[in-house]
């Protein structure tokens, strides 16, 4: 099997990076749709519908099961890496998220009391992910993976 890839010369990276692609410039889109701006930081930036780790790690496990087989330590190596990608997105970073959430309304009444900035940067509070958002980004993956499916065993 020749596994060079058209974008990154790898097949399976390629059709991981669409995923994530299409993921992260849905949140530009979204933006433009919902808010009515164009907000091309979205597509660089971290948190929102749909998870893009998620379509990312799904992706990659989907492309590894389609040319190694479910029954593969690649496969298998990998669904362990994408659970904890993606328990992390709705764990431990949507609970960061959180506390900079907390923490940039202290700060900011803070100063207000003082009457002078306390601290001048917001803390990033978009992080981690809904469940529905990893849900969704972990479809989204599953889905390219299964459209390039031609694409990854040629």
């Amino acid at each position: 099997m020749n596994e060079t890839g058209i974008i990154l010369g790898n097949k399976i990276l390629d059709v991981t990076f669409i995923a994530w692609f299409i993921a992260q410039f849905y949140k530009v889109l979204s933006t433009i749709i919902f808010h009515k701006k164009l907000d091309a930081r979205r597509f660089f930036e971290t948190g929102g519908m749909p998870s893009s780790h998620s379509s990312t790690v799904s992706c990659l496990s989907t492309c590894i099961g389609i040319v190694y087989g479910k029954n593969s330590g690649y496969f298998a190596i990998s669904v362990i890496f994408s659970v904890i990608v993606m328990y992390d997105a709705i764990g431990i970073r949507r609970a960061a998220g959180k506390h900079a959430g907390v923490l940039n309304r202290m700060v900011e009444r803070l100063s207000n009391k003082i009457g002078e900035m306390f601290h001048d940067e917001k803390l990033k509070e978009l992080l981690g992910h809904t469940q529905l958002e990893v849900l969704v980004g972990m479809l989204l993956g599953v889905v390219v993976a299964f459209i390039f499916k031609g694409y990854l065993i040629s």
